[in-house]
């Protein structure tokens, strides 16, 4: 017995997987900024259990400022990552994937946007890494990077410069494309 797994249903499965990713980092985005508020505005003690049992609390005691500018990376981060899903899921739904001509100007758009996307979540990870190194130098005792979710921004760089030459090879394709539909 061969099972056959077709485009079509690999989309279909990709589709399921991105929603279920994209909840998670919105839950994620909003867990962070409330989490944010709350220990700024209403009970400065919720740092000590910050979003994912991150404890926040000696950076708090040290500095508001450093707190807010730190919290306020996390949160770009966690939102970059929740729009780079969005867009997955956006156009998985409104079924722009055209396998049949695959070079379309919205795939070419799609994959440039990811490709910012990704390398905007690259950079704003590094700027968290190198900001949380600066705070430990400063004698703060902080979380390490993979609990506060900011590692892998070499990753997130490499994965954008990747998509960014892939949209360039999906425009070339279109103007390929569209120079044979003229000749024939």
């Amino acid at each position: 017995m061969e099972i056959k797994i077709t485009s079509k249903l690999m989309l279909k499965l990709l589709h399921i997987i991105s929603w279920i990713i994209f909840i998670g980092l919105c839950i994620e985005a909003g867990g962070i900024l409330f989490n944010s508020f709350y220990t700024l505005i209403v009970n400065p003690l919720a740092a000590k259990n910050f979003w994912g049992e991150t404890d926040l609390s000696t950076l708090l005691n040290a500095d508001e400022g450093y707190f807010l500018n730190f919290v306020i990376i996390l949160s770009i981060v966690a939102i970059l990552k929740s729009i780079l899903f969005y867009s997955i899921v956006k156009i998985l739904h409104d079924k722009k994937i055209d396998l049949s001509r695959p070079f379309n100007a919205d795939m070419t758009r799609f994959i440039s946007g990811m490709g910012y996307l990704a390398l905007g979540i690259g950079l704003f990870s590094n700027w968290g890494v190198n900001y949380n190194d600066w705070l430990i130098a400063k004698n703060i005792a902080m979380p390490t990077i993979t609990n506060l979710d900011l590692g892998g921004a070499d990753v997130w760089v490499f994965m954008g410069i990747i998509l960014m030459v892939v949209s360039q090879m999906f425009k070339r394709g279109v103007e390929i494309q569209s120079e044979n539909e003229l000749t024939i």
